[in-house]
């Protein structure tokens, strides 16, 4: 069971991981190069401390490929998150990733073969008209969104993935062999990356300075090994689905720090914020329907 204590540990991560896309967008070098970078100093000091720490790094061979194939994924949630923010701004790489809660809402019964609730479809479908007011203006970051939601699912599925591996693995061997995951991934995307997005088709994989390396540092070692090994040990005793709707609250941290950060490249209009403020209406109402919903079944139940 949870104690206040993991609560405390949850909130802080997602006010780290709300400030990754910050440190995202202050790396000069583009994305897809920054997370190769990244998952390399993750997993390197992910290794550093199992060895210290005199963890194992021993698994099998299925767990293996397991948990490489779970880093691909967290490569292409991080190669949708750091580039929605690239291609349009940090406000709107985490509202799209606001729908990772619901999402989970989604493919956790899915996975664990259960019913999908019928409030959980019309959430769903709340937020979609969230979406809908702020593509159906003049919205000039539709890529930067999609990108978003695409980040939001894939937090989702990774999460539920290591729900099952932490059953059995330790949250430190997990993170190692998922950033190995990344960085593998992010370095054979490198030449499709190369051929048709990248500017000039050129790669600009050494860092610009100093600055760079620092927060990338912070990006692996702060956001990366130490926030990605704790949420995945708090798997243990949280839910996907509660770990997820607390995320949701890393685009009210991340939006903050971005605007006293970044002003007036922050700055939305009107069908921004309205979707915005529909989204984390539906996000926020699940865990009071899911409450009546359970209360009514409990009381029907008597009944008969």
């Amino acid at each position: 069971m949870a104690s206040r204590n993991d609560y405390y540990k949850l909130h802080f991560i997602v006010f780290l991981w709300g400030f990754s896309a910050i440190l995202g967008k202050l790396v000069t070098i583009p994305a897809v190069e920054m997370i190769v970078w990244r998952a390399l100093f993750a997993f390197l000091g992910m290794g550093f401390v199992i060895f210290t720490t005199r963890s194992s790094f021993v698994v099998g061979t299925r767990d293996l490929i397991r948990l490489l194939l779970i880093g691909v994924i967290v490569a292409v949630h991080w190669i949708a998150f750091f580039g929605a923010a690239r291609v349009s701004n940090v406000s709107v790489s985490l509202i799209g990733f606001a729908t990772n809660s619901l999402w989970a809402a989604i493919l956790e019964p899915w996975f664990n073969r259960t019913r999908i609730k019928k409030f959980e479809i019309a959430l769903g479908l709340v937020v979609i008209f969230g979406l809908y007011i702020i593509f159906s203006f003049d919205f000039q970051y539709k890529l930067g969104l999609l990108m978003g939601i695409a980040a939001g699912f894939t937090s989702a599925l990774f999460s539920i993935f290591n729900a099952r591996a932490v059953k059995h693995l330790h949250p430190f061997t997990i993170t190692f062999y998922e950033m190995i995951g990344v960085f593998l991934a992010a370095l054979l995307f490198l030449p499709v990356y190369q051929h048709f997005w990248a500017t000039d088709h050129v790669l600009h994989l050494l860092p610009s300075g100093v600055m760079d390396v620092i927060y990338i540092a912070l990006l692996a070692g702060v956001c990366s090994v130490y926030a990605y090994t704790v949420a995945v040990e708090l798997m243990k005793r949280i839910s996907v689905f509660v770990i997820q709707l607390s995320l949701n609250l890393e685009p009210v941290y991340g939006i903050v720090m971005a605007t006293i950060i970044f002003g007036s490249a922050e700055k939305m209009g009107w069908n921004f914020y309205l979707g915005t403020c529909i989204i984390m209406l539906a996000v926020g109402a699940y865990p009071v329907l899911k409450k009546r919903v359970a209360a009514a079944r409990e009381r029907a139940g008597k009944a008969a």
